[in-house]
């Protein structure tokens, strides 16, 4: 696509004026690509916390493996910017030796992801687009180095601190993960809401369900592992809880959260790796998602859906946009309600659920909507034409 000319057509697709101001036209410049170019040299450039795939937790991380895999699958040039211990079809750039999480002799790690930055920008004449999944950190370089790219917002956008940065870098392209992510940014660049997907060989279905509720995350006050427990206690079930402990929340876990799993319905399995997920997920009656935040997607709500489990959830963020009331689940505002949905879930069919997923949660649905966007950014160069009373000057 990058090395083949290209014809340029020009239109004006916006025209804005006032009447004690130059005219602005904003002027479009498409290309016409020939045929036989379909193949998209793509850079995807993932956060070094975590493994590409993840080797245990890591939401992000297990998003761009799915998203590199399929789109070479499809047929299309990639590389991955990640840690050394990523595994991958496509062409991998190692920038550390290993996922930052598990080494512990790094300290900085915003020294890693700025060599990677380095490396990436060296390297931009190999791209027709660069994907990026590591937020705002590669703005001012993009910016200046006026490469075709595009950013995945992964994380909540509720901060006060990102107003000035987003009014700061406004042409940046964005893609949401949900509407609801976009609701404290609406003004900014937003190019699609694209949802997450998953391989649909890479999750087995469960036909009949279990004996246990399922909790699957991380323990941390937001995600609502206490009231999982409650839920539980409740409805008389047992509760199995896969979860990761961050340093950040290891006080939490100690005195809010380890005094809890004494009870005789719970079950703390811990961390556990992706190849788990699967049995974990499809084996439970139900899971459990009670967050207390706006969570811009939720993971596993879909994972467990790809395996045929039903969730109960509070209606928080993204929640009701992934969960179809009395489909794929309940939508519930307490643990009182949660614990009577317990009693219904048997009442959905968990053949729907999956179906639902693969209707709207493939990986290949995604890689799709990604490629959408990628054709719209590399096909249309935005200029800014001031028409001066002397002239014309392009900006």
């Amino acid at each position: 696509m990058g090395s083949i000319p290209a014809k340029a057509h020009r239109h004006t697709e916006q025209l804005s004026f006032a009447s004690s101001h130059p005219l602005v036209l904003t002027e479009v410049i498409e290309l016409s690509l020939p045929r036989g170019t379909d193949a998209v040299r793509i850079a995807q450039v993932a956060p070094l916390f975590e493994s590409v795939p993840p080797k245990l937790y890591g939401g992000t991380e297990l998003v761009v493996s799915f998203l590199t895999e399929e789109l070479v699958r499809l047929g299309h040039d990639v590389t991955l910017f990640a840690s050394g211990d990523s595994e991958t079809k496509a062409h991998l750039v190692s920038i550390c030796p290993e996922a930052l999480r598990l080494n512990t002799t790094s300290v900085d790690h915003l020294a890693h992801h700025i060599v990677m930055l380095e490396e990436l920008f060296s390297q931009k004449d190999n791209f027709d687009i660069v994907h990026f999944h590591i937020d705002y950190l590669h703005f001012p370089l993009s910016r200046r180095e006026n490469v075709p790219n595009v950013t995945t917002l992964h994380g909540r956008l509720d901060i006060p601190d990102l107003q000035p940065l987003y009014r700061r870098f406004p042409e940046m392209p964005v893609v949401s993960i949900s509407d609801s992510q976009r609701e404290p940014l609406p003004n900014v660049n937003w190019q699609a809401t694209v949802y997450h997907g998953l391989p649909m060989d890479r999750y087995k279905f469960h036909g009949a369900p279990g004996r246990y509720l399922a909790f699957l995350g991380r323990i941390s006050p937001e995600k609502g592992v206490d009231r999982a427990i409650e839920i539980a206690t409740q409805a008389g079930v047992p509760l199995k809880i896969a979860a990761k402990v961050d340093r950040a929340d290891q006080e939490y876990y100690e005195t809010e959260i380890k005094p809890l799993l004494n009870s005789p319905l719970v079950e703390f399995i811990g961390e556990i790796g992706y190849g788990e997920k699967s049995d974990f997920l499809g084996n439970a009656m139900a899971l459990v998602f009670p967050i207390n935040w706006p969570e811009p997607f939720g993971l596993v709500m879909i994972e467990a859906m790809a395996c045929g489990t039903p969730v109960i959830a509070y209606p928080s963020g993204s929640v009701p946009e992934v969960l179809e009331e009395g489909r794929t689940g309940f939508l519930v505002n307490d643990v009182q309600q949660a614990a009577k949905a317990v009693a219904h879930v048997s009442e959905l069919s968990r053949e729907e659920c999956r179906r639902t997923f693969e209707e709207r949660f493939s990986a290949t649905r995604m890689a799709q909507d990604y490629l959408t966007v990628y054709e719209r950014l590399t096909r249309r160069v935005t200029r800014e034409v001031l028409l001066l009373d002397d002239g014309v000057s392009v900006a």
